[in-house]
């Protein structure tokens, strides 16, 4: 199965890309879903970074996954 998007550490965040083929690997620049371009990292910590919001809603959206409730909500749909 392809996924329609990929996760990258970049500038202390996950984000999210949808481009697709090599450029994950560290110093790489890459257009975010939220509309940035960062330069990758490859630390070993960078992993456990937050992941960015912006482009947490966009991928769900593109991936046409219902974001996740909130404790005591319904779904957000895309």
């Amino acid at each position: 199965m392809t996924h329609p998007v990929r996760w990258t550490p970049a500038e202390g965040e996950r984000h999210a890309t949808a481009v697709s083929g090599p450029g994950s690997g560290k110093d790489t620049e890459v257009l975010t879903l939220c509309g940035k371009t960062v330069t990758t990292s490859q630390s070993d910590r960078a992993w456990f970074w937050e992941t960015c919001q912006h482009c947490n809603r966009e991928a769900h959206r593109v991936a046409g996954v219902p974001m996740p409730p909130a404790t005591g909500t319904e779904p957000v749909r895309p």
